[in-house]
């Protein structure tokens, strides 16, 4: 009775075994990251990339209003909260994972004695560039910020210990700093993407969870057209299209971060 009881446990541990190493081999067929199953994105079956990158068409966001739509539905997404300088008395506390700025500011580097105007009052969204040699990795202590297999930066807010170490790395300032309890600033939740607490750093993470259910990031998808997402190691892909078809210029390239946003200008 007892070998029979004891033959029983090991072969139900065995299959058990196989059960769970299942998803775990596909973790690792896919390099690392998730298993590399067919997606659905704007009707197309595609694989998981090698590497996600956006091209912004700036000639199709002349105006503030332009960039609205894009940045709203990124912060509405994310739970990014709206602190009003005027309530807190400055804009310190700002948070922000899509923001605009100006060309000079965007690019200091490329800043030409005679730029045309309509460029140089242009707004420009900016954004995480999702670098190929990304600085705040290295700078992380506790590996909150991590660069996945499909390159995208990404964050774990339960691991950050709030040392803004990649804040001083990021030379595009891409990361802002919860130097308060931002859930009280939220007009409403978005219940499927998790909120953040005093002391966590954020930033833009190419909607790495709507990319999973084969979606596209938010602000792409309220674009009109004007975003581009894709692989850019696929040649076949839409955005290697744009970047064949187009001139277009990535910020402080000297850097040598290797930025994978593109901006047509």
């Amino acid at each position: 009775m007892e070998d029979s009881r004891r033959n029983f446990l090991k072969m139900a541990g065995i299959a058990a075994l196989g059960a769970g190493a299942s998803p775990v081999l596909n973790a690792f067929a896919a390099g690392g990251g998730p298993a590399a199953t067919p997606k659905t994105m704007k009707g197309k079956d595609i694989l998981w990339a090698k590497q996600w990158g956006l091209v912004i068409d700036t000639r199709k966001l002349t105006t503030a209003e332009d960039l609205k739509p894009l940045i709203d539905a990124c912060h509405k997404t994310h739970n990014v909260p709206f602190i009003d300088p005027a309530i807190v008395g400055h804009n310190r506390h700002e948070i922000k994972w899509l923001w605009q700025t100006g060309y000079a500011n965007a690019f200091p580097d490329l800043e030409a004695r005679y730029t045309h105007e309509e460029v140089e009052t242009r707004p420009f969204l900016v954004l995480c560039n999702h670098c190929e040699n990304p600085p705040c990795v290295r700078a992380c202590p506790t590996k909150a910020t991590f660069k996945r297999p499909d390159g995208i930066v990404a964050m774990d807010f339960h691991r950050c210990i709030g040392c803004r170490f990649c804040m001083a790395a990021c030379p595009f300032g891409a990361r802002s700093f919860n130097y308060r309890d931002p859930r009280p600033f939220l007009a409403e939740t978005n219940l499927a993407f998790p909120t953040r607490t005093k002391g966590v750093v954020e930033k833009c993470n190419f909607c790495v969870e709507r990319l999973a259910d084969g979606l596209l990031p938010a602000c792409v998808e309220a674009s009109n057209g004007a975003l581009v997402f894709g692989d850019l190691e696929d040649p076949a892909s839409e955005i290697r299209e744009v970047l064949r078809t187009n001139y277009t210029i990535r910020r402080k390239v000297a850097l040598g971060t290797g930025p994978a946003v593109y901006y047509i200008v």
